[in-house]
């Protein structure tokens, strides 16, 4: 992308942004919604630079501080008594951090040191904030295909994959099934779907392997 079209990309923004805080203060200067867009607005620019400067360490760090800076200030503004912001705290963290193992960052010890440091942050959370649901289990079930997925990719062993995934999927079901509803046992119904996940990733790669597929 040549200079012209950054500068060209930065003046509109800016200039989209004094037009809305304007249309802001002359038609509902009660409401300053005019930040939603500004701050996106903000965004694009600076994010477009530092990717075009391949400067991807530092736009993971200036725009993780940016979007932590913008949440608190809403957290503060609309629902002080509600300290939400803390939510987007761990993956906000992480991203700078990785990208700061440099070459590491795709490697196996990476994801689990990463994951396990925001599955610790969140299980904490939801032990001061809401102890009355056990609302971790979700981001726990969700980072943790961060580690899986990298640990097979990066063996090419796609079949274990499938495997471990499916238990992976299947005790996640069966945790929530136990704790949300335990009167009705539903968790067999996901688990038998998932269940075709490693079935179909052997039966073709054993066709395969015996020269049946073309």
């Amino acid at each position: 992308m040549k200079k012209y079209d950054i500068g060209f990309v930065t003046a509109g923004s800016i200039m989209t942004i004094v037009f809305l805080m304007i249309v802001n203060y002359l038609h509902s200067n009660d409401e300053p919604w005019f930040i939603y867009p500004a701050f996106a607005l903000l965004l694009f620019p600076i994010s477009l630079i530092l990717i075009h400067k391949k400067q991807y360490t530092l736009h993971s760090i200036i725009v993780s501080i940016l979007m932590l800076m913008f949440l608190s200030i809403i957290n503060y503004m609309y629902t002080p008594t509600i300290p939400w912001v803390l939510y987007a705290i761990a993956p906000l963290v992480i991203w700078p951090v990785v990208m700061l193992s440099g070459k590491k960052a795709g490697t196996f010890p990476v994801a689990l040191g990463g994951s396990i440091g925001i599955i610790v942050y969140y299980v904490l959370l939801n032990l001061v904030l809401s102890p009355y649901f056990p609302w971790a289990i979700f981001t726990t079930f969700a980072i943790l295909w961060w580690p899986l997925a990298v640990y097979h990719v990066k063996k090419r062993t796609y079949f274990q994959f499938s495997v471990h995934g499916s238990v992976l999927i299947g005790v996640f079901f069966i945790s929530l099934n136990a704790i949300a509803s335990p009167q009705h046992v539903w968790a067999v119904y996901p688990i038998f779907a998932v269940l075709w996940w490693p079935l179909s990733m052997y039966y073709f790669g054993h066709k395969k392997n015996n020269g049946s597929v073309q």
